[in-house]
């Protein structure tokens, strides 16, 4: 059983909470960098894309999960980092740069659609996000002579000076050191006085403009970044489709990166590669059950949404902290056994929050 006292101001932010922690997580990265030498070419193409979903899931959980705007419109800011990385490389521009240039446009297209966006909230503002994400798949599609139209335009191979990114392990490397560094980096930055002052306006924006917090700035300022992160992504999903099209970048993205937010745990850095774990490998998953089902249930056209759709109500109603949730209350069992009480987490009711400005 163990306790966790803190002696020193500073151990409340630390990265880590103990030694255990460390360890912990350097055992969990030594085996993701052990995985190229014992996992085949397709695995670890399999798992350069679950790296590329966690790390746009972690932009769209920056919004929802901890500033409490809600968005449908993601996959845009995807899309958008992707053709802006790919046209700015067919331009002689070098991969690193072109990738930091595509998730800085992704991040002022955020701002585009933040700044009128703080206007309204809830329902509306998803309506507007999504409309975006609409407008810019047709965008994307007539605009020709820069994306390639419908017909799509291919991409070049991923290079750094020298060192090609083409092979499944340099890929898998590159994405995995990417995907730690948008975790760090995000996390260190959820602790500043710009992170709590997002938690701020989630939990309260009048007590937020009570506390001197400028939350129509706040608002931008998320929007911008998460859409800035989610261009990253997008950069790197083209290097992984090898081939873009405006098909790949439709509603269906935007809403799989809120189920991975939401099944993950909202307002959680892990909840999101959580969710962007069960999310990305689901599809994989039902394709090998498939053969083990009754014909009527496999070969049904709709049997993918209705697993996604019934595994987001099963969250929602039996476990609305998500995985996250899950494993807190599974670390917990652990640290406190044998005086674990089955009621530790028992919920309790919860009633709706009402805000009297405006």
């Amino acid at each position: 059983m163990r306790f966790d006292y803190h002696t020193q101001y500073r151990q409340g932010f630390a990265l880590f909470k103990d030694n255990s922690d460390r360890i912990l997580y350097a055992l969990l990265l030594t085996v993701m960098c052990a995985v190229p030498w014992l996992a085949s070419s397709f695995v670890l193409g399999e798992l350069a894309y679950v790296f590329i979903l966690c790390i746009a899931s972690l932009g769209l959980m920056v919004l929802i999960g901890y500033t409490g705007q809600v968005s449908l419109g993601h996959a845009a800011f995807v899309a958008v980092g992707a053709y802006a990385h790919v046209w700015m490389m067919n331009k002689g521009l070098p991969m690193l740069t072109s990738m930091l240039s595509a998730a800085g446009i992704s991040a002022i297209a955020g701002l585009v659609v933040g700044i009128p966006a703080i206007r309204v909230s809830g329902l509306y503002l998803a309506m507007v996000t999504m409309a975006f994400a609409i407008v810019i798949e047709q965008v994307i599609g007539n605009w020709s002579s820069v994306t390639g139209g419908f017909t799509g335009m291919p991409v070049p191979d991923a290079q750094i000076g020298k060192w090609s990114l083409s092979g499944p392990k340099s890929f898998y490397y590159f994405c995995l050191v990417l995907l730690v560094l948008v975790v760090v980096s995000l996390f260190n930055l959820l602790r500043s006085a710009l992170g709590r002052s997002f938690m701020g306006v989630r939990e309260s924006e009048a007590a937020s403009y009570a506390l001197g917090i400028q939350v129509n700035q706040v608002k931008i300022i998320a929007f911008g970044l998460s859409a800035g992160v989610t261009g990253l992504a997008g950069a790197l999903l083209a290097h992984h489709l090898k081939y873009l099209t405006p098909d790949g970048f439709s509603l269906l993205l935007s809403l799989e990166l809120v189920l991975m937010v939401v099944i993950g745990g909202v307002g959680s850095l892990r909840g999101a590669i959580l969710g962007g774990l069960l999310i990305s490998l689901l599809p994989t998953l039902i394709s090998n059950i498939k053969p083990w089902l009754p014909q009527a249930w496999s070969k049904q056209s709709g049997f993918e949404t209705f697993i996604f759709g019934f595994i987001l109500a099963f969250f929602v109603l039996f476990e609305p902290t998500g995985l996250n949730g899950r494993w807190l209350k599974f670390v917990s069992l652990i640290e406190s056994f044998p005086l674990y009480r089955k009621d530790t987490f028992k919920r309790n009711k919860r009633y709706m929050k009402s805000e009297r400005y405006r």
